[in-house]
């Protein structure tokens, strides 16, 4: 798989609290709000398709990267974000592959 740079620009006032994160107490699928990434895709100059509709792992990317950036910029920590990097840690500490979010916006 080949591996594509591009540069990511977060639209001026977009709060990462707008993804409105969250998770299902049933089935623990992550769900959020698209509108946020489709503004991001629209600011940057990129198809929405290349997080809609290609591998999980491009909008669980940009997702982790703008958490990242949002909290070094003094952003308040995101719960179900967080419960996501915990997880993820966890699984990689017991040697396992870690959950992606899905197209519909869960995690396999």
């Amino acid at each position: 798989m080949a591996t594509v740079s591009m540069k990511i620009v977060i639209p001026e006032g977009l709060d990462f609290a707008a993804l409105k994160l969250s998770r299902d107490p049933v089935t623990l699928d992550v769900e959020f709000d698209w509108g946020p990434i489709e503004a991001i895709c629209d600011e940057s100059g990129i198809d929405i398709a290349m997080f809609s509709e290609q591998d999980e792992d491009n909008v669980a990317g940009l997702i982790h990267a703008w958490y990242i950036e949002h909290l070094e910029r003094g952003g308040a920590p995101d719960p179900v974000q967080e419960m996501l990097l915990a997880e993820v840690q966890a699984e990689e500490a017991a040697g396992g592959q870690a959950g992606v979010i899905n197209h519909a916006g869960g995690v396999q």
